[in-house]
Order: C-alpha cells, then structure tokens, then sequence
C-alpha cells in the first residue's frame, strides 16, 4: 500500500457537510464571520452544482446536512435543495436571521422535508438588535418568524451572539426565550474571525462582564431545572478566556466539510483565510477533494506540529487547537493556538484579556459589513 493509500485509508467520511450557499445577507453584524471580501465573491454555484455536492456528500457518508451563509434565504432554489437533501436522506438545518422569512415559506420547507430551523437575534431588546444588525424592523420581524417556526412544528432553536454591547441583557434573552417557547438557547460568546476579529477590541468582553453572565446563566439554568422546564441554555465561553485552545472541528478534515457559495471546500468555514490553496467541487469530485487535497491533508495527523504541540501529552484532544486562530494572531498557521497557555505566543491572548478591560468603543465606532449604511444608521 502506497503512504497516499494508508494515508487515505486512515480519514473517515465527512459527517457533517455545511453548504454555504451564499455570502449575500441583508444584515451586516459587525462580528460576521464571513471573509472581508465576501461582497466580491459573485460566482455561486448553480442549483445543479448545488445537488451534484449534495449527492456526492450523501454518497460519501454525510448525515447532516446545514444550510447557511451569508443568509441562505436569498437563494430562490433554497425548497429545491432541501427537497433533493430530503430524497437523499440527509438530517437538514437551516441556520438564518429570519430576515426574508415568511409563514408560506416556513411552509414550504416543511413541505419540502427541512428538519430543523435555527433562528439568530442579536439582541433581546430592538433598539440594540436593529442597531446591531443594521435594519430597522429586523427585531419585530424575528419575533414573528421565531414564532411562526415555533407554529410549524419545529423545534424552536434560538441563537444570541455574545459580545460586550449585549452580554448585560442574559436575564432579559433568556426571559424573551422562555416567552417564545424555545427548546434550544446557544449563547454563543463571540468567536474572532472575520469582521469580529476586526472589530475585536469593540466586542471582546471584559473578564468581569464573562463571570457576571456565566454566573446568571447557571443561576437561570438550576431556576429553570427546578420549574420543569425543558429549555436548555447552552453558553460558549470566548477562546480568549480558556487555558486550553478547543478540538476545532474536532480534528482538520476529521467530521465537518464545508463548500462555500463559489464551490471551494475547506475544512472548516473561516478556512480560506489562510495561506493555503483550496480545491473547488467546480474542478474535483468531493471524493477526491476530502481524501487525496493537500489542502485537507495538511493538517490532518500530527506529524506538522512544531514545539510545543509535538511532544504534548494533550494533542489528541486538542489537535493543536484553530489552525486560523494560529495564524490570525502569529502569522503562521503552524503555531500552536495561543489560547494554550503552553504556547510562547500565548501573552497575545493576555494583552487582547487586558485591552477588553479597558475598552470605550460604542458600537457607532465598530467596522461594519456596509459601512455607509451603518453610518446612516447610527445618525438617524
């Protein structure tokens, strides 16, 4: 057997496939994770393009199946492509703003198979979630589309971004959750890649605003056990304020795959940030691409980590944590995340620690996707 065929005999099948079938959105969240230039990526791929990733995802292996973008409601082929995920025996999640929903096509997905929709808020409140999220009437118009999901049958599955402008609100998010109905809370601290990591300083929590809201979400998690209440609050602490980096996507190239909406697979959705090239669906089978790419083996396995993830007795678990998160704060993706407090790179993290506890910004002052708007915005 050759070492590309032991190699490849090695990798399990992708389980997780995440299509990203658009950059566009009608929102511009300063803490988008989508890559800066993603107002120049036009070439989406066709819905039939769509399908082939889809059955090949299938063929190889892939049971769950998200929905996302940019915000995958513009695509009009979106019931079609949930049709062709259902035939082929996908478990299906739609991850949206809400924004361009409506009751008929709440419908239409359930008509056409969708398992599962989440829904995103920015804030619990509209004045900070339209400001936020860049629109006026985004907050009553979540609101209703959460609650026509709720009306379908679905799961009620809410997402709130954390961040030092909203992280005071945990009371009043779960409060709004609960009136909702929800099944699902994800208090997602914010992560930083993309416009957040532009924009880190301005969002980046203090170390006590963090303890105040873990706090109340864990007083709100016993209060909510003792009623008999079925809704689960998930909180995802910043990687900034851990000791030890995460087991992003579980390993590079191990479960999760991503196609962007111009058919580039990465092994992760901030990926193609790095140095690194990228194989796309337009060119090579995704067969091809999970197994024999060098962009989805170059990370694969430990026999590329220097010092001090080489000889660490926690690199299975870890896997020498986010190979963006290296390179976005080292320049160089082959260093250990320095969230690990073994890494020599790890006073970053400390000094990013420090500029959050002293930091003034307004949100009138973060880098917004439509900047123009934005200013429009904030002046009223």
């Amino acid at each position: 057997m050759s070492q590309a065929q032991e190699s490849r005999a090695q990798v399990g099948p992708p389980l997780w496939l995440l299509a990203e079938v658009t950059y566009r959105c009608p929102l511009q969240c300063p803490y988008c994770s989508n890559p800066l230039d993603f107002a120049q990526s036009d070439q989406e791929l066709s819905t039939e393009q769509w399908v082939s990733v889809l059955r090949q995802g299938r063929a190889m292996g892939a049971a769950q199946l998200g929905f996302s973008g940019g915000e995958p409601l513009v695509r009009q082929d979106l019931p079609e492509l949930i049709a062709e995920a259902r035939l082929l025996g996908y478990y299906t999640n739609l991850i949206t703003s809400g924004i361009g929903l409506n009751e008929a096509k709440v419908e239409s997905f359930r008509e056409a198979g969708l398992d599962h929709i989440q829904v995103s808020f920015q804030a619990s409140d509209p004045e900070l979630n339209n400001a936020v999220a860049g629109s006026r009437k985004a907050f009553e118009q979540k609101l209703a589309m959460a609650r026509a999901v709720k009306d379908a049958g679905y799961p009620m599955v809410l997402n709130f971004v954390i961040h030092r402008h909203n992280i005071h609100q945990m009371e009043d998010i779960i409060d709004l959750c609960e009136r909702l109905g929800a099944d699902y809370v994800e208090l997602a601290t914010c992560q930083y890649y993309g416009w957040a990591f532009k924009n880190r300083e301005g969002l980046m929590p203090s170390a006590a605003q963090l303890e105040v809201a873990e706090r109340e979400v864990n007083a709100r998690r016993q209060t909510l056990a003792e009623a008999g209440s079925a809704m689960k609050l998930i909180f995802v602490t910043p990687d900034y304020y851990e000791v030890r980096p995460k087991a992003c996507m579980n390993g590079w190239g191990s479960l999760f795959l991503t196609v962007a909406p111009d058919g580039t697979a990465l092994p992760c959705h901030s990926a193609r940030l790095l140095p690194i090239e990228f194989p796309n669906v337009k060119d090579q089978s995704l067969k091809s691409i999970w197994y024999d790419s060098p962009g989805f083996n170059h990370y694969r396995g430990d026999s590329w980590m220097p010092e001090p993830c080489r000889s660490c007795d926690e690199k299975d678990r870890d896997f020498g944590g986010c190979r963006c998160q290296a390179y976005l704060l080292t320049g160089d993706a082959d260093n250990a995340d320095p969230v690990c407090d073994k890494s020599p790179h790890h006073d970053r993290i400390l000094a990013a620690r420090r500029a959050a506890d002293h930091a003034t910004a307004g949100l009138e002052e973060l880098t917004y996707r439509n900047a123009r708007n934005s200013r429009l915005f904030f002046r009223g």
